[in-house]
């Protein structure tokens, strides 16, 4: 087991995050689709069918979460951020209109980056943390993310531990991801946009999860699951996403915590020291 300070003497800590993308990646991939109901109404699944119904499952469990929102996705439902801080859960910023960074120039990154903060700041919602959308960050992501003030980002895969990540505008700790914990890979269909093409069975995934869990466990690892309300909402995936809670928790060694939290304890592990960016590589 892992000595390390930020995890507070558990085996595993475990983030539970929900990407609340709504319409917000089909709107990115083109606006026309605004114009195509059954692709508006399976994404509007998401926040008005599956986030209710996961906010109820983690007050029957006991256990913390973070939900990352698009900022377009909190002004189009303007009381939805509130609703889940009022049931002690984090929102975190997941850009404005889900568009990756490395779609974007830094200027269309940085405007993008401020129009979703100046949301949550005219609806009263802290933030403190960052996903980019589609986990596209650039190079200088990380920096624009302390230039705000936040203090980690989840987007990055350089390990399976949270780290600190030194930019020109300060520290700011990462809770690093893995396409192996993100339910998009396991469950995302749709004919148009092509979003994805699986439909796994959740008894799969829930084998999957737990393994990994298992092995984190054992390496004193950062369990950061991702999941969509869009996808995980659904009935049968929500009972196999409660079944893996229920594991952990069985171990008694295994700590649930937001993002925020986890960041924080990172930031004041005397054991992580920051890392700098290496420049980007250039081939051949």
């Amino acid at each position: 087991m892992s000595t390390d300070s930020w995890l507070g003497g558990a085996a595993a800590v475990a983030t539970l995050t929900f990407d609340v993308d709504a319409e917000s990646p089909v709107l990115a991939a083109g606006a026309h689709y605004a114009g195509h109901l059954m692709t508006m109404s399976h994404q509007s699944y998401g926040p008005d069918v599956g986030v209710p119904r996961i906010l109820d499952m983690l007050d029957e469990l006991g256990v913390p979460a973070t939900f990352f929102v698009p900022g377009w996705v909190a002004r189009h439902r303007p009381g939805l951020a509130a609703s889940i801080v009022e049931r002690g859960h984090e929102v975190a910023h997941h850009s404005y209109a889900h568009r990756a960074p490395t779609s974007m120039s830094d200027q269309e990154e940085r405007d993008d980056f401020a129009r979703a903060m100046d949301v949550f700041a005219a609806q009263g919602i802290e933030i403190q943390g960052h996903r980019a959308a589609l986990w596209g960050a650039r190079w200088q992501t990380p920096e624009l993310v302390a230039e705000h003030g936040l203090r980690y980002d989840s987007s990055l895969m350089a390990d399976d531990r949270p780290y600190r990540i030194a930019t020109a505008r300060g520290e700011i700790a990462e809770l690093p991801v893995h396409w192996s914990l993100d339910d998009w890979e396991q469950y995302a269909f749709l004919p148009e946009p092509a979003i994805g093409t699986v439909i796994e069975s959740p008894a799969k995934v829930l084998e999957l999860w737990c393994a990994e869990l298992d092995g984190m466990r054992h390496y004193g690892c950062l369990f950061n699951l991702c999941c969509h309300p869009f996808l995980s909402g659904r009935p049968g995936r929500l009972l196999a996403l409660r079944r893996l809670v229920e594991h952990a928790l069985e171990y008694g060694d295994v700590t649930f915590l937001r993002c925020r939290d986890v960041a924080a304890a990172a930031l004041a592990d005397p054991a992580l020291t920051a890392r700098a960016l290496p420049e980007p590589p250039v081939y051949p």
